[in-house]
């Protein structure tokens, strides 16, 4: 994959282009929702890696044979010029500190290599097809072949225009109240400072919709910066996350996350908004919350940074989306020389933010009170051919599993629990970050 090359095509919508590749096993699209420039749309891939928990492999060291050897990035191109897909499970923790953890009918890390993409420009209004290969030539014929997945013919089939799910279940609200409490004693009594306690949703997409659809609604109702969709063999992720958990720069080794701690509604009119940003500006219960994540990010990244690389430029941001407004803290760091991303990724994983601090007491408080969970509270990410990376945290996202009566689905939500949370205020905290996918799923087509 040393030869990369570009071609380019007018604008066309990112979701629009997906669509005739639905049902195709690993296609893939990950789309900004705002602020940032790219959105890419990947298929047929070279290679596959997953990583089952009985795997003897070392995921991290899989994951980077799979990606190769490194080549330069054309300084020209998009930042994603060709390289790996990953889903990695929460529960591919437990292949960093052994805790015995459960684990759901997903592979703890799934990989696919993609010598080919597009590239949508949302600044320049324009598609970039990026082709890879061991020559000029080959490089060229593939960015021609990924240029021609324009041309190809949309299914012929309407969306849905009623609700996607009849009947979206809820865990028990009482337990999860009863959970919180538990973990504020936990708090009081010295075991943990901060856990991320999450509930679930389940039910069944309706006769005649899949995944996509739930997709193409959520892109409509509430863009985020991390939507994506992976259609995998049996299985789908659709996910409309808010949050970043690793950046991390090729060329100079930059590394930014963006852990997110304090959430307060959107309001009914501005003067209400306003006031629920300002509410939760002043929330010393929701700073420390975050403090404590920032703290926690800060030391995961000292293990792979030179000393004094670690900073935190900006600290207790707000940022609005269409349900919420989060609080929202920035560090980076530079990777230290002779590091890679497979060290990036063991030093941080899971992210901080949905497990709590400490975060390996904090994971095993969460293993006695939650079912496992998958690809909830996992990452799913790019990691180019040059030694870059993104990737979200899998919040506001929903597992799908095709079975022999059509697609069963799970999405969950949590709160981060700290010593002064109050369990009604939790599990209204977490019907708030649902309310998204929820109504996707259950109300009609808008």
């Amino acid at each position: 994959m040393r030869r990369v090359a570009f071609l380019s095509a007018p604008w066309r919508e990112p979701v629009w282009a997906l669509q005739p590749f639905r049902d195709e096993a690993f296609a893939c699209a990950l789309l900004s929702g705002g602020g940032e420039r790219w959105s890419y749309l990947l298929r047929d891939p070279d290679a596959v890696l997953t990583v089952v928990p009985e795997d003897p492999r070392d995921p991290f060291e899989a994951l980077v044979e799979l990606l190769g050897p490194r080549h330069a990035a054309d300084p020209e191109g998009p930042p994603f010029q060709g390289g790996v897909v990953g889903l990695a499970s929460y529960e591919l923790g437990d292949r960093v500190e052994s805790l015995g953890l459960g684990r759901t009918a997903w592979p703890d890390l799934t990989c696919a290599r993609y010598p080919a993409l597009l590239a949508f420009d949302h600044q320049e209004r324009q598609v970039v097809a990026v082709g890879r290969g061991d020559s000029e030539a080959e490089a060229q014929d593939r960015a021609r072949e990924a240029l021609a997945w324009l041309d190809a013919r949309a299914h012929d089939r309407s969306p849905p225009s009623g609700p996607l799910c009849e009947t979206l279940m809820a865990s028990d609200g009482a337990a999860y109240e009863s959970a919180v409490a538990d973990v504020v004693g936990r708090i009081l009594g010295g075991e943990i400072f901060q856990a991320n306690i999450a509930r679930a949703w389940t039910g069944r997409l309706v006769d005649g919709a899949d995944p996509f659809d739930l997709f193409s609604r959520l892109r409509g109702q509430s863009p985020a910066p991390f939507s994506a969709y992976w259609r995998l063999e049996g299985r789908a992720l659709v996910s409309n996350s808010p949050e970043r958990f690793l950046k991390l720069s090729g060329e100079d080794g930059r590394i930014e996350t963006k852990p997110i701690k304090g959430t307060r509604r959107r309001g009914q009119t501005p003067a209400e908004d306003a006031q629920q940003v300002a509410a939760l500006l002043a929330s010393a219960k929701d700073r420390a919350e975050n403090l404590m994540i920032v703290d926690l990010m800060r030391n995961d990244l000292a293990r792979v940074s030179p000393p004094g690389s670690v900073r935190v430029p900006g600290l207790f941001g707000v940022e609005t989306f269409v349900n919420v407004h989060h609080l929202v803290s920035t560090v980076t760091a530079r990777l230290a020389s002779g590091r890679g991303l497979g060290d990036l990724l063991r030093a941080t994983f899971p992210p901080g933010s949905i497990t709590g601090a400490p975060k390996v007491q904090a994971m095993k408080v969460i293993a006695g009170l939650e079912a496992p969970r998958g690809p909830y509270c996992g990452s799913l990410f790019w990691a180019g051919f040059d030694g870059s990376l993104d990737s979200s945290v899998l919040i506001r996202t929903v597992a799908l599993e095709q079975d022999g009566q059509g697609w069963r689905l799970e999405a969950r939500a949590g709160a981060g629990i700290v010593a002064d949370s109050e369990p009604e205020a939790e599990r209204l905290e977490t019907e708030t970050k649902i309310a998204a996918l929820k109504r996707a799923l259950t109300e009609p087509a808008t």
